[in-house]
């Protein structure tokens, strides 16, 4: 059997004041299951800054291409500078159930998470289950919440 790759690293101080505070009011505020979730933002912030610097010495060409893919993801950057300025709360304002939650289509954030769960939102007419998918900005506008079926009664025959 193979052992997956974790998508995140631990934080090397688990029990620091300072940044599980500042981690409890970042899951209390999107909505986050846990910190898992926090930490695996860091982790892509984290790719994307290392290939912007692999990046700089490449062709315009293909940083345009890096930036466009970028920008199609909702994270606006025009240099290599606005990569490596990206933070982790960049990454949690574009998962799907912040979006939901910002367009008001729930109450509060955790009720977002449950919408989706629960496959009560679609894209683009598709449900989407995965409250951490990253919507991409021309889809934004495509989110709904999927209308329930009004079941008609069956007329009785009168006999």
């Amino acid at each position: 059997m193979i052992r997956k790759k974790n998508k995140f690293s631990r934080p090397h101080k688990l029990y620091d004041k300072i940044r599980i505070g500042q981690e409890n009011k970042l899951v209390e505020m999107y909505g986050l299951k846990n910190k898992k979730e926090i930490w695996k933002s860091e982790a892509k912030v984290k790719y994307f800054r290392s290939r912007a610097k692999i990046l700089i010495n490449a062709s315009q060409e293909e940083q345009k291409n890096f930036f466009e893919k970028l920008n199609s993801i909702g994270l606006i950057v025009t240099n290599i500078a606005d990569v490596l300025a990206l933070g982790k709360e960049d990454i949690l304002k574009r998962r799907l159930s912040t979006i939901v939650w910002k367009k008001g289509l729930s109450k509060t954030a955790r009720h977002a998470r449950q919408l989706i769960t629960h496959r009560n939102i679609l894209v683009e007419g598709r449900s989407i289950d995965v409250p951490s998918y990253l919507v991409p900005v021309d889809l934004e506008k495509e989110i709904v919440v999927k209308q329930k079926k009004k079941i008609q009664p069956k007329e009785i025959k009168n006999e």
